[in-house]
């Protein structure tokens, strides 16, 4: 029985074309690649609740990278605090490869490891330059709680704000020919305009005593600002619903291209170009019938109340807070949160027409509103964790939209059109 065993385990990662380590991770077994082995070698068996989870993973890994040497990649990237691959995903269907990945939530690496074969890196603050490779190209969408609507709003005297300098330091330590940063709409008016003030200046180069003594004191004497960067850097608010996705969500990218490497006025002409990718949709293109949705997804009856109590109380007080109901003909929903595992309330699909409350979206549908293909695996988590994942992923038609303008100039630059 435990030869029979061993050759499951075997065949199934040996079909999906894996390590040991990402094997274990897609299982939920970080750093367990020890126990992958035994299992193999029939030491010994897995748990029944293993057996059942290694039965259930799908015979493929959707989005491994597949360069060799008869098709190189044509340029190399890392992905930072990557989360579920959102920000990679348009930039390896765009020729290029991701060379190193950075995320420290166990359940995103999991749903990392299981759509792209890979098992990220953990917290990026404890990696040194060294452990990086060399690359073209760094993508990072660095944490926003502390910039956002919904947190606090400490920005750089949060420690999720101070991530940031992990950026700068591998940027002046690598100096890659790109970079493409993301985060919420919040940071451009956060600490009226300081916060991003310090970014930009700090991504440029301009690391001017008067901008460092705005800083925390453990950032000030940490020598983050030793490196010398040579960007042009500008940013810009974007619109997922102006991309073709059903979804009001607004992200400040930040895009900086080596001086070195590129003519200056090249920043301000991949942002124009974005123009030619702009499209709308509504929602009921990616809403499945609700016919055909499992009741489970349609909120009880003391939820839809408890929305309604809500919303009184919230319009008595001034403000605008409050649940909100959308149908298959609007032409966008509200943005979705990491918090819509909690009761839904910032898009409810209204379910009238079958009597019915309104229902939660589910996960695919929710992948879908932030534009990930049909082929994306949705289900190697649980549901909350689902919804977390999408609600702090980022709007893929955006990025797909600027990976294929970032990556024809990066293109362009092996084929002799540098800056001379």
């Amino acid at each position: 029985m435990a030869a029979e065993v061993a050759k499951l385990v075997t065949q199934k990662r040996l079909k999906l074309g894996v390590s040991q380590e990402v094997f274990a991770m897609m299982l939920g077994l970080q750093k367990k690649a020890e126990l992958v082995n035994e299992w193999e070698t029939g030491k010994v068996s897995p748990t029944a609740a293993q057996t059942t989870k290694i039965l259930n993973l799908k015979d493929k890994v959707p989005f491994k990278n597949t360069f060799g040497e008869n098709d190189p990649p044509k340029f190399t990237f890392i992905d930072l605090f990557a989360g579920i691959g959102g920000i990679r995903l348009p930039f390896q269907q765009a020729g290029g490869q991701c060379v190193f990945t950075s995320e420290w939530d166990k359940f995103a690496q999991i749903v990392y490891a299981t759509n792209f074969g890979e098992a990220p890196y953990g917290d990026i603050t404890k990696i040194g330059n060294h452990e990086i490779p060399a690359h073209d190209l760094l993508l990072a969408g660095f944490p926003c709680q502390a910039f956002s609507q919904a947190g606090r709003k400490k920005g750089f005297y949060d420690t999720r704000g101070t991530l940031f300098f992990e950026i700068q330091r591998i940027l002046a330590f690598h100096q890659p020919k790109a970079f493409v940063l993301e985060n919420v709409k919040q940071l451009a008016g956060h600490d009226s305009g300081r916060t991003l003030k310090i970014i930009l200046s700090v991504l440029r180069g301009e690391n001017s005593d008067g901008m460092i003594s705005q800083l925390p004191e453990e950032l000030r004497s940490a020598g983050l600002f030793n490196g010398n960067l040579n960007y042009e850097v500008e940013f810009k608010i974007l619109r997922a619903r102006d991309f073709g996705v059903p979804q009001n969500r607004e992200r400040i990218f930040i895009l900086g291209l080596n001086k070195s490497y590129f003519p200056q006025g090249t920043v301000h002409s991949v942002f124009a170009d974005l123009d030619r990718y702009k499209r709308k949709t509504t929602l009921g293109d990616v809403l499945e019938p609700n016919s055909t949705v499992d009741p489970s997804f349609t909120i009880s009856d003391k939820l839809l109340a408890g929305h309604k109590r809500r919303r009184i109380s919230h319009k008595l007080k001034g403000n605008g807070f409050g649940y909100s109901v959308f149908d298959h003909q609007s032409e966008y929903c509200n943005t979705i949160s990491a918090r819509y595992y909690k009761d839904g309330s910032e898009i409810l699909i209204d379910q009238s027409a079958i009597g019915r409350n309104p229902r939660k979206l589910t996960p695919r549908e929710c992948a879908r509103i932030q534009g990930f293909p049909e082929n994306y695996i949705v289900n190697a988590v649980s549901k909350v964790q689902t919804y977390k994942q999408f609600g702090n992923s980022v709007s893929m038609p955006v990025f797909q939209a600027i990976a294929t303008e970032l990556s024809n100039r990066l293109i362009n630059l092996k084929v002799g059109s540098a800056k001379d």
